[in-house]
């Protein structure tokens, strides 16, 4: 059975930094594609960035780049998000989220992902 983990939520002040963990367990995710989506209230689920578990590369929302980065350790089969320079928009539930590695391009649809985690929640104040 599959199943995805989130951890590290909480409440941090504006311009702080956050570290979500995303721990994957039940099957080999070496052929799959781990990202991380957010929903803030009254929004839609929008995706915050990906990473390709074979060989590590990345992809971002434009609102994230620059502040947010995406690791994972494959001993661990964990995926990291950190956060940095957060905004108060930055708040919202984090999921993680996997979905087959189609080579391409990298996922950002919600229906593009088979597994979902429950969710961790992120809340920044001024």
């Amino acid at each position: 059975q599959v199943q995805l983990v989130e951890s590290g939520g909480g409440l941090v002040q504006a311009g702080g930094s956050l570290r979500l963990s995303c721990a994957a367990t039940g099957r080999t995710f070496s052929t799959y594609v781990m990202s991380w989506f957010r929903q803030a209230p009254g929004k839609e689920r929008e995706f915050v960035g990906a990473i390709r578990w074979s060989g590590g590369s990345t992809s971002y929302a434009d609102s994230v780049k620059g502040r947010f980065t995406i690791s994972r350790d494959n001993a661990k089969n964990t995926m990291y998000l950190q956060m940095n320079s957060l905004k108060i928009d930055d708040t919202a539930v984090y999921y993680c989220a996997a979905a087959p590695d189609r080579g391409r391009y990298f996922a950002t649809r919600m229906y593009e992902y088979d597994f979902w985690g429950q969710g961790t929640q992120v809340t920044v104040f001024s």
